[in-house]
């Protein structure tokens, strides 16, 4: 009798040591995720998984706010600057790749960080993407086509028309995800929202879903800081060095194409700083837009260290 019970308690103790879990740490721009993220994962002698698609590019460095070498060499970082701004890449390529290394960093801890502000890529990879269908060659042109013409009021118009489900929540300043909704609408005869079965995947783990947040103003004025911050350390230098490259997908983006901008002479430089800071702004208040569809999350600010902790390692 004794023996059995013994037995079971060691079950009990394997069952629960090789429970995995999964902790996503995100907020909007300039909320603390990577200094928090950084201190949580060395505690708990783990890596971390950048979910933060701008971080993805080796060039964009300054303009990303991505973490520094110095960073980098507390704990192991993966996704930073593993891909060039020519090269082609998407969620579904995310969604395989870092599911590999999750799965490989588990064999050697109970506990993997994801951080990242892309509500999308964290998306994919704690719950999958479904499978949708390629655009034919000539659709996709045909699209790009009205970008180049009419910019981003064109693709907001259109995709307005076709598919106002999606468009009351998608990031309208992303042409790259407007674009590709409008693609499979041309394609399907079906809005993009009515295809999306939002069927999730099982995953071998659990996952604890942190959002850090702040009050406006303190978080207004960290995007302020930061702004200065980034001109200090050589943003105008960082983009003089990629404006042959500005039409590139993967810079636009802010903080990027206002100094493009102001290289143009489209704009004072004193304008293309106060509008990053305002689009850095309007770029948060839609990411904590896309975060609150979140049921299964719980807010904390950044300064709630142990409690987050304790958030984490509950039931593992």
């Amino acid at each position: 009798m004794n023996f059995m019970r013994k037995t079971r308690e060691i079950s009990r103790m394997i069952s629960k040591k090789t429970n995995k879990t999964l902790a996503v740490i995100t907020g909007p721009t300039a909320v603390g995720k990577t200094e928090l993220s950084i201190n949580i994962a060395g505690e708990l002698d783990t890596s971390i998984v950048s979910a933060d698609a701008r971080q993805f590019y080796r060039e964009l460095k300054i303009g990303t706010a991505a973490p520094t070498q110095i960073q980098c060499a507390k704990v192991p970082h993966h996704f930073i600057g593993h891909l060039s701004i020519h090269d082609y890449y998407n969620v579904s390529l995310f969604e395989q790749q870092a599911m590999k290394v999750v799965n490989e960093l588990f064999t050697t801890s109970d506990f993997v960080i994801v951080t990242g502000g892309s509500g999308l890529y964290i998306d994919t990879l704690c719950h999958g993407i479904d499978e949708l269908p390629d655009p034919d060659p000539i659709v996709r042109k045909k699209v790009q086509q009205v970008y180049r013409r009419e910019g981003l009021p064109g693709l907001r118009q259109w995709l307005r028309e076709v598919d106002p489900g999606y468009y009351s929540e998608v990031d309208t300043a992303n042409p790259k995800r407007m674009m590709r909704a409008i693609e499979v609408f041309l394609c399907t005869g079906t809005a993009f929202s009515v295809l999306r079965k939002k069927q999730y995947k099982k995953r071998p783990f659990q996952i604890r879903r942190v959002i850090l947040d702040r009050p406006r103003a303190e978080l207004f004025s960290r995007i302020n800081q930061r702004t200065g911050q980034m001109i200090d350390d050589g943003l105008i230098e960082e983009c003089l060095d990629l404006y042959p490259y500005r039409h590139l997908n993967a810079l636009n983006t802010v903080g990027y194409k206002e100094i493009f901008s102001w290289l143009a002479n489209e704009r004072t430089l004193r304008d293309a700083v106060d509008k990053i800071r305002t689009n850095t702004r309007r770029y948060a208040k839609r990411q904590l837009t896309w975060f609150r569809r979140y049921e299964d999350a719980t807010w904390f600010h950044p300064d709630e260290k142990e409690k987050i902790m304790d958030f984490i390692r509950r039931d593992s």
